[in-house]
């Protein structure tokens, strides 16, 4: 029990401190991609910064996973979001601050993803089996996406051409 609910005000931490470093890179950079990338992520962070502060706040007085917060959050659309912020990107790679941005961004989203799985793996309600298990995925879906934008940002003609010719196989 306590030791959950440490591991729950890490994540509130961690949730706060990658919303901050989303809007400040969202802010920084000039490639449209990164910005949309960026804010959109800030956004879903604070969406689980939201739940999860629900959650501690009731778990640390009834002293159990609750019946009645409203756990669920919303599936992440980051993918949707890059996919269309690239097709209105011109084939521009990132700067040197934002390829750091994203490698820092993706250590972030790894660490994340870990922390949720380790909290879903020691649960035995079924219901906070699902909420942590929820919360890896799109940490592990934010990471992905991440990966493709550091692609993206290394070498945008690259990343093109692997995208568009997988569209054209039907895949």
């Amino acid at each position: 029990m306590e030791e959950r609910l440490n591991a729950l005000e890490i994540a509130l931490k961690n949730e706060m401190n990658e919303r901050n470093f989303y809007l400040r890179n969202a802010q920084r950079t000039s490639n449209p991609l990164g910005k949309a990338m960026f804010l959109q992520i800030a956004e879903e962070e604070l969406e689980h910064y939201q739940r999860l502060s629900e959650l501690a706040e009731r778990w640390k007085k009834d002293q159990k996973w609750p019946e009645t917060v409203p756990l669920k959050v919303k599936d992440t659309t980051v993918r949707t979001v890059f996919a269309k912020a690239a097709k209105e990107t011109p084939k521009v790679g990132g700067d040197d601050d934002d390829l750091k941005a994203v490698q820092t961004a993706i250590d972030f989203e790894a660490k994340g993803a870990e922390l949720y799985a380790r909290l879903r793996d020691q649960s035995v309600d079924p219901k906070e089996k699902a909420f942590f298990g929820l919360l890896a995925a799109i940490e592990h879906e934010h990471f992905s996406s991440l990966k493709d934008t550091e692609e993206y940002f290394v070498n945008p003609a690259a990343w093109f051409q692997k995208t568009e010719a997988s569209g054209l196989d039907g895949a």
